[in-house]
């Protein structure tokens, strides 16, 4: 519902080149308390004035020398882009009052004026613009929410798994207990932690341990994003990734290096502005589970033993380095210069011959 001071404080303009029919409808809408009450006496001055301050009610003259009412609600067509003219016409004509209402009017008031009639027909139509406003201004504001949740939902999750679990109408309730899971056959799984990052920590404040951690998984962001690698998520200090997920990709394992080499740059570059950090990068290839579990905070996530064979990699590697498995080793020919490091002792798998990535060749293709 619309509040009485509401429509009494809203905007009406009067037009009519009788002088004396805009002072009878002055006095008729003051008297009944309306506060904001304009007129003009020139037709072609009512589009302009209009745009200026956005009427909530025109009482408009249908038969005016040089310019008629039908002619000034075109104009107002202009202005009013969603098809609702607040024009309430005013004829001594009664074949005028259909085609004024074809002609976008709201409603039509007979003249000589009635008193009640005038009153009534303004209220009715003040209280219907504002109404219409008022669920205009909350259907724009649903469809900028609607938008907002949208990017969220995008921004935590991959593109294609967002517009999946969009498209399910359970997601709306409680009653979402259905999974999202895919397999892939192969992928790469890039896990990148800060060295000495506990130790870090302890030697500065909350502020400048999150402003580090921001700065530096951004850039690992951008990286991700220019290499074509999904972002998986950060652990405290650690970051995850994957190439070849949720869109199948050929060359996943070139993307995962790249970036892995990237990523060393970008801590380097960081640390010129007088830190000095350091990370361990792990690789390892082979097929996963990926897809999203649970009730509520949805995650995109990974299971296979390529995750925690990655995981391994970086702990078990060197600072400063990338250390990879054969599978991944063996996906890697040019532009990519490979250090064979040979057996190591890992945790839940035993003895594994490793390798490092030095770098690139002559051969490589420059981040874009």
């Amino acid at each position: 519902m619309i509040a009485a001071a509401e429509i009494l404080s809203a905007r009406i303009l009067i037009v009519d080149d009788k002088k004396s029919n805009i002072q009878l409808l002055q006095r008729m809408l003051l008297s009944a308390g309306y506060i904001c009450v304009k007129a003009t006496m020139d037709p072609s001055e009512v589009k302009a004035l209009h745009r200026a301050h956005r009427y909530d009610l025109i009482l408009l003259d249908l038969q005016m020398p040089g310019m008629d009412g039908f002619a000034v609600m075109e104009d107002l067509k202009e202005l009013e882009t969603d098809g609702y003219l607040p024009v309430l016409v005013l004829t001594a004509q009664p074949d005028h009052k259909l085609r004024a209402l074809n002609a976008g009017a709201r409603d039509f008031v007979s003249k000589p004026f009635d008193l009640t009639e005038v009153l009534l027909r303004v209220h009715n139509l003040l209280e219907v613009r504002l109404l219409h406003l008022k669920t205009k201004a909350l259907y724009e504001q649903v469809v900028v929410e609607q938008k907002m949740s949208e990017r969220l939902l995008r921004n935590v999750l991959p593109y294609s798994i967002a517009v999946r679990l969009k498209g399910r109408p359970e997601v709306a309730g409680d009653g979402f207990t259905d999974i999202i899971a895919d397999g892939f056959p192969e992928v790469t799984v890039l896990f990148a932690d800060i060295v000495g990052f506990t130790k870090f920590s302890q030697s500065v404040g909350a502020e400048v341990l999150v402003g580090v951690l921001n700065d530096l998984f951004s850039r690992f962001d951008r990286i991700a994003d220019r290499r074509g690698l999904e972002k998986i998520k950060t652990i405290g200090d650690c970051y995850m990734a994957a190439a070849g997920l949720p869109i199948p990709a050929a060359d996943h394992a070139a993307r995962a290096a790249d970036a892995a080499l990237d990523m060393l740059d970008a801590v380097a570059a960081f640390n010129a502005g007088g830190r000095g950090l350091n990370i361990r990068i792990g690789l390892d290839t082979g097929p996963v589970v990926a897809g999203v579990i649970g009730r509520s905070k949805f995650l995109y996530d990974l299971w296979g033993d390529a995750v925690n064979t990655a995981s391994r990699m970086e702990s078990n590697g060197v600072p400063g380095r990338v250390q990879m498995t054969e599978a991944t080793r063996g996906r890697l020919t040019e532009p990519f210069s490979c250090e064979k490091r040979g057996l190591i002792d890992v945790k839940g798998k035993g003895p594994m011959t490793t390798w490092f990535l030095n770098g690139r060749t002559a051969m490589a293709v420059p981040a874009l």
